[in-house]
Order: structure tokens, then sequence, then C-alpha cells
């Protein structure tokens, strides 16, 4: 028989290596890809009741177990699950005790895509079909012609997440293919039998290559590939596995890098959190090796790497559960405390860094990790925004009627605040349209750009106000009493109108939303009315003409508070039209 000579063999021998190479990677980036698809699609499914769930974990430990389980189930992580805790904390939208329960659960949540995986395993005949091989095309298929043959500007979720798990599937049948020939490699059997023998070999090597990948998701599966081929023993696979759950701590610990301490120790209860579920179950599993030793040293199965993930972090939660204040205060001594500063506010200036620093904190980088949460938080300071601009409107309107230069600088100041705020707001809305959203939230982010536009030139009138009282406390100048009356009358239903319209906007309030635009008419009927008036006491020579431009000027500055205050109302009817329009 002929054979070719050994550069030959070498030559394909190289090829045949390169080409695995090739098919791994390409299979764990299609692993990968599909993950983040049907992350993007179940998490535009879920929409704003992801905001929601926030509330669910104030006061009940038990619920925010069930909050975690359910974010990591949908955005299949449990490294970006507790990287959005980290920005809660930093946010102050949850505090440390709150943060235990969602990270215990992100780490049940995360073993979804593990049972996913052993669907490879399926060897029955009358199950076969539910073998990626079978269904994965099929999956991939539909939701590609339902993408592409659906109605233009509009998101199919169910396209997206069936076209996501279609190519997690097919990227673990690649993956399963590169490493097959390999399972009987002398390399792989020393590798995994010195990982049995020694406990801290196969927990740090399973850390060290999670950490790498950042994704204990896709570092088990990979795992689960190499043990569909044969070539894991039972005690390295388990101690890989709890190195997997240690090296998912790596995202968080890195995110909490320049956060509050307070966001440090919820990074650090993680670590605390999986470090003493893997010593306890790595001394257990090592004792067990000593009374049985074929049993351990036997090869593991795809669905038995399944079972003991989800064995072990069902466990560790039940285990460490009482336990959670204790995490809290072990977090207190390991995180090293930060030299305490002096926080009282004296001026201006230092009013308005603060409430920038705050804001800052609040739209934390982190909560980018789920759209429909960072809107929520953006919304909350777009509301924020409006009552500041609220209290300018007052203070403008009383420095009117009682001229007083402090007041007039603090509006001032109080604007500056504003513009920073503005910008802040524009920026991070601009960041979360680059993201993944469905058409709600691409709305909502619409919408809340144009509010942030409409309370910035309300805060420009209180400016204007301002400058005119300024103008008139120098030279002397002074409104007769109905123009004082006239100007208290007006000014009140103009801030009526705007605050009417925030609540609207702020309680998603139809019936607000139709008061505010009633006051607005009220306002501009008033405005009108009171310019003729005052047109007629002009030409009597009852009022002096630099007082009577003045006036002119604040009312129409007053009525045009009331129009972009009416604008916001505007927003929320639109938006009740829109939903009768789809529901139609």
């Amino acid at each position: 028989m002929w054979c070719p000579d050994p550069s030959q063999r070498r030559k394909r021998m190289s090829i045949g290596l390169l080409s695995n190479i090739f098919t791994l990677f390409g299979g764990l980036g299609m692993f990968l890809y599909g993950m983040t698809v049907m992350s993007d699609g179940m998490q535009k499914a879920a929409g704003s009741k992801m905001s929601g769930f926030i509330d669910m974990v104030t006061k009940n430990r038990f619920m925010a177990v069930l909050l975690g389980a359910g974010i990591t189930a949908l955005i299949q992580s449990s490294s970006a699950t507790t990287v959005m805790v980290v920005g809660f904390v930093n946010a102050g939208v949850l505090n440390l005790s709150q943060s235990v329960g969602i990270i215990m659960g992100a780490n049940i949540g995360t073993t979804i895509t593990a049972w996913m995986v052993s669907l490879t395993q399926v060897s029955s005949d009358m199950l076969a079909i539910l073998k990626p091989e079978y269904f994965a095309p099929v999956l991939i298929g539909f939701g590609a012609f339902r993408m592409l043959l659906g109605k233009k500007g509009t998101d199919d979720l169910g396209g997206t997440i069936c076209m996501g798990v279609g190519l997690i599937f097919i990227g673990l049948q690649f993956m399963g293919k590169a490493v097959e020939p390999y399972a009987d490699s002398p390399m792989f059997a020393t590798a995994f039998l010195l990982f049995g023998r020694n406990p801290v070999l196969g927990i740090l090597a399973g850390a060290i290559i999670t950490g790498i990948i950042q994704s204990s998701a896709a570092s088990v599966s990979i795992l689960q590939t190499l043990a569909l081929a044969g070539a894991v023993p039972r005690a390295s696979g388990f101690y890989i596995t709890l190195g997997q759950n240690i090296g998912t701590c790596v995202t968080a610990m890195i995110s909490s890098t320049g956060t509050s301490r307070t966001a440090k120790r919820a990074a650090c209860i993680h670590l605390l959190f999986n470090v003493t579920g893997a010593v306890i179950f790595g001394v257990v599993i090592f004792a067990a090796s000593l009374f049985q030793p074929a049993f351990f040293s036997s090869n593991l199965t795809p669905v038995e790497i399944s079972i003991f993930h989800t064995i072990f972090n069902v466990s560790c939660t039940l285990i460490l559960f009482p336990f959670g204040d204790a995490l809290v205060k072990m977090s207190d001594i390991l995180v090293r405390k930060e030299k305490v500063q002096d926080t009282g506010i004296s001026t201006q200036e230092e009013l308005a860094e603060h409430e920038e620093q705050r804001m800052l904190r609040h739209l934390d980088d982190r909560m980018l990790e789920s759209p429909a949460i960072a809107i929520s938080a953006t919304r909350t300071e777009v509301v924020n925004l409006g009552r500041i601009v609220s209290t300018n409107i007052a203070e403008a309107c009383e420095s009117m009627a009682k001229p007083d230069d402090a007041r007039i600088q603090e509006v001032y100041g109080r604007e500056k605040l504003i513009d920073r705020m503005t910008h802040l707001l524009t920026n991070y809305l601009i960041r979360i349209n680059q993201l993944s959203l469905s058409d709600a939230q691409k709305l909502d982010t619409t919408v809340m750009m144009n509010i942030i536009t409409d309370v910035e030139r309300i805060g420009d009138y209180a400016e204007n106000i301002s400058e005119k009282a300024e103008y008139m406390r120098k030279n002397g100048i002074t409104f007769s009493d109905v123009g004082q009356k006239d100007l208290r009358k007006i000014s009140l239903k103009a801030q009526e109108s705007m605050n009417t319209a925030l609540n609207a906007y702020e309680d998603n309030d139809l019936d607000r939303a139709i008061l505010a635009d009633r006051l607005e008419d009220q306002v501009d009927e008033m405005e009108r009315s009171m310019r003729k008036s005052h047109m007629e006491r002009l030409a009597n020579g009852e009022c002096n003409t630099s007082a009577g431009v003045v006036f002119l000027d604040v009312i129409s500055y007053l009525e045009r508070v009331s129009d972009h205050g009416n604008n916001v109302a505007g927003y929320v009817v639109d938006r009740y039209n829109t939903k009768k329009i789809t529901s139609a």
C-alpha cells in the first residue's frame, strides 16, 4: 500500500490542525454572536417591564434572587447582570443588601445556557428532533424570513430570538466537530488528569479561561463540547466548573474601577459568594473522590455538567442566602475605606457641582447593558431637570415681584446647572440610541430628546425674566398695582400649566395632559387680554413706557413657557394615540 512521505503527512496534519482551529474559532464566534442576538431580542420583548422589576427587590431578598435569575436568563450573562448591579449600586438605585439577592440569582440564571448545550447529547431516535442539527437550521431560516419579509420599520422579536438560538446551536456544532479529533489526545488526557488530582489547578484553569473570554456561559459551553467528545474526567470537569464561577467575577471587578466604595463592595460580594461556594464544593468533591476514585475518574457528559452546574449554583444560593448580611459586612472589611470629605454646600456653584455628580452617578454607563433600565433612569433625570427648571421659573417670577439681586444671581447660577444637565442627558441619550432598541424604546428616546429641548428653552425664559427684573432694579422701574396683580396672576397660571404637564409625563397620565392643554389655552387668553388692557393703560398715560415694555416682554415669556409645557403634555397624548392605532 502506498504511503505518502513524512513531509506530506506533516503538511496534511498541519492543514487539518489549522482547519480545526478555524472551525473552533468560527463556532465560538457564532455561539457568542447568537447569544448577543437572542439577548437583544429577549430584552426588547421584555421592554419597559425590565425597569419595573427593580421595584420588586426593595424589601424582599427572595424576589431579588428571582429577579437576578430572570434578568440573567434574558441576557444570557451573569457577568452582565452583575455589572448592571454594580451600576445600580453606584447610581444609588439599589443598596448593598438588595444587590446580594440579585447577585445570587444571577448565578442560577446562567445555568439556562448549559441546559441548552446539553441538547447536543440527545441520542434517542424519538427525541432526535431535539438535537441542534435538526432544528437549528430551521430556526435560522424561520427567523431570517420573518426579519426579511416582515413589515418595514418594525421589530420582529420572534424572528430575532429564533435567529439567535439557531446561531448558538450551529456554533456549538462547529466547536464539537473541531475538538472531536483530539478527544483521545495524550495532551488532553494528561492535562485533565492533573486537574483531577489537584483541585487548585482545576479551579484556577476554569477561572483563568472564563476571565479571559469574559463569559462563564461560553466557557461552560466549551467544557461541554470537550465532554461531548469524551475528553473530560468527572473530577476535572467539576473543579473547572467551580473555577468558571469564580472567573465570571473578573468582569464585575473591572467594571467597579473608578466607582464609589459601595459599588466596589457590590463587586466584592459577588466574588465572596462565588469563592465561598467553590471552596465548599471543592472540599466535598475532593473528599468524595478519595472514596469513589473510579466514579470521579470516568468521563463526564454534557448533561452531567448541566446537572452539576445547576446543583452547585442553586445549593450555593440556598446555603448562603441566610448569610447575605454577613457578606455585606465582610465586603465592608475587605474594601478599603475612603477618606471622608466635607460635602457641605454653601454656594450656587457648589450646588451645581453636587447635582451634576449625582446625575453622573445615576446615569451610570453600566446600566447601558440593559437599554430598558437605562431609559427608565434617564426618564427620571429628565423629570428632575424639569423640576429644577420649574423652581427657576418660580424664583424668576418672584424676582419680578420683589427685585432682589441675591435671588436673581441664584436664577443665573441655576441656569448654568440646567445647561450642564441638558448636555449630560443629551449625550447619554445619544449613547442609548446607539444600542439595539425596540421601536417603542426608540420612540421613548426621541420623546425625551424633545422634552429636554422644551424644558431647556423654558429655563432660558427664566433667565430672560430675571434679566428684566435686574434691569428694573438698576433703573428704578416699578409696575402699577394693576400691572403687578396681572403679572402675578399669569405667572402662577403658567407655572401651573408647566407643572401639570411635567406630572402628566412623569405618571403617564392622559387626564393631566388634557388639563395642561386647557391651562395653556387659559394662559394664551390671559396674555391676549393683558396685552390689550396694558396697551390701553399706556395710551391713557397710566403706565410708565419703560415698565410697559418690560411687562409686555415678561407676559410673552410666560405665554411661551406654557406653550413648551403643553408640548410636553402633547407627547403623553401622542403616546396614547399611538397605542390605540397599534392595538386597532
